[in-house]
């Protein structure tokens, strides 16, 4: 008998956008976690797991090496967005498979990313880095009316903010400026990219790379809400989507990512479909979040996770779609600013269509709409799935209708 293979995990990350991926890997590889708490309710899937500081490389190789007293590791793999570095390091110097660090950061650090495709002449959105609103405004000149300021290294679409107007540059500076999250890639506090608004539709594409070459997953259509902000409130993926086959599409994202010179692993890039072609938005060199992986397990049969791991193990993907479908998932928000006293799901008014329904908010929690809060204002999280794009949405809106949130005291 074959002995299973042996992955270390960096991050689980939260229950309820993680744990499907984590159930999946631990079906196949003894999965084995670097984390920085104790496990919760991670334990059930893991071999074991080591409690240390997952920013520092060197600190995780020492625990992971020969002086582990562990049998060696096949792979290392995170899809934490603020791992991926740290990750990608501590593979170099266990000497597992993995795109080079310095393609990572350069994911990872958005001033790099355009600087990248620029020199390499991939479509993206003319971009500007800043550090004071003066500057802003002077870059506002070049890029013109509408503008994105975008902070240089966030993720979650966490201080994005559209500019329609001069005299709303200020106010909304602030935002981007002020825009944080822990774990944040080692770049200048502060710095802000002043970006060309693009046109047209929004859409993710996850994808395997295998040396250099790409196994494309799902394509994931993006609505977006609470302008002037682009907070994600839904994602569609269609097996048949023809972006799915587009070779434009296939273009872009092959020279986008040897412009950063990402090889191996899995990504998530964003691109905004303009009327003058697909523009690079953001390249993640880590698996989609926002339970897309999940949605494109659903239409497409596509295990996002299980893939993500076998390339992260040398292997080649052997990336098949069992069937084409239509999946969705949409997050559901309150009107206003808000405590939330619970969530209430009537499970027997929910579609059959509907794979999840599940309340994200606890009971005390305050939820903040944008920009005060973001992702973390989402009360409640619904996936469907159907044979068409109109019954799955139809369907989607039927069960938003069956989950109900409890308000405590407005804020």
């Amino acid at each position: 008998m074959t002995s299973r293979r042996r992955l270390l995990l960096v991050g689980a990350g939260s229950r309820a956008y993680r744990e499907y991926m984590l159930r999946s890997v631990a079906e196949a590889y003894d999965l084995w976690l670097f984390t920085d708490r104790e496990p919760d309710w991670e334990g059930p899937y893991l071999a074991g797991h080591t409690v240390l500081d997952t920013t520092d490389p060197e600190a995780m190789a020492a625990a992971a090496g020969p002086g582990s007293g562990r049998a060696p590791y096949d792979g290392v793999l995170t899809w934490d967005d603020t791992r991926v570095v740290q990750t990608a390091r501590l593979a170099r110097l266990l000497g597992l498979p993995g795109s080079p660090p310095e393609a990572v950061l350069a994911c990872r650090d958005k001033r790099a990313t355009r600087e990248a495709l620029d020199r390499a002449g991939v479509p993206q959105a003319t971009s500007i880095l800043v550090t004071s609103l003066r500057q802003a405004r002077a870059a506002a000149a070049t890029t013109g009316y509408p503008l994105v300021l975008k902070p240089r290294a966030l993720n979650a679409s966490a201080g994005v903010v559209k500019v329609e107007s001069a005299d709303q540059l200020a106010a909304r500076f602030r935002v981007a400026r002020g825009a944080t999250a822990p774990g944040a890639v080692e770049v200048t506090p502060g710095d802000v990219l002043v970006e060309e608004y693009l046109d047209g539709p929004e859409i993710s594409v996850d994808a395997a790379w295998h040396d250099g070459r790409m196994s494309l997953g799902f394509v994931a259509r993006k609505e977006c809400g609470f302008p002037p902000y682009f907070e994600e409130i839904s994602h569609l993926v269609d097996g048949e989507d023809p972006l799915l086959r587009d070779p434009v599409v296939a273009d872009v994202l092959s020279r986008a990512h040897a412009a950063v010179g990402f090889t191996t692993g899995w990504t998530h890039t964003e691109l905004r479909l303009t009327s003058g072609g697909p523009k690079v938005v953001e390249i993640n060199a880590r698996i989609g979040g926002d339970r897309i992986p999940d949605v494109g397990r659903l239409a497409l049969g596509v295990d996002a996770a299980l893939i993500a791991a076998r390339v992260a193990c040398g292997d080649s993907p052997e990336l098949r779609p069992a069937h084409r479908r239509v999946a969705a998932v949409r997050f559901l928000y309150p009107g206003a600013d808000c405590v939330a006293r619970g969530v209430v799901i009537d499970e027997k008014a929910l579609p059959a269509s509907v794979d999840t329904a599940l309340a994200l908010a606890l009971p005390g929690q305050e939820l903040r709409l944008p920009p005060e809060g973001h992702v973390s204002s989402r009360y409640a999280l619904i996936t469907t799935v159907a044979d068409s794009r109109e019954a799955c949405l139809a369907d989607l809106a039927k069960a938003a209708g069956a989950v109900r949130l409890e308000v405590l005291r407005p804020l």
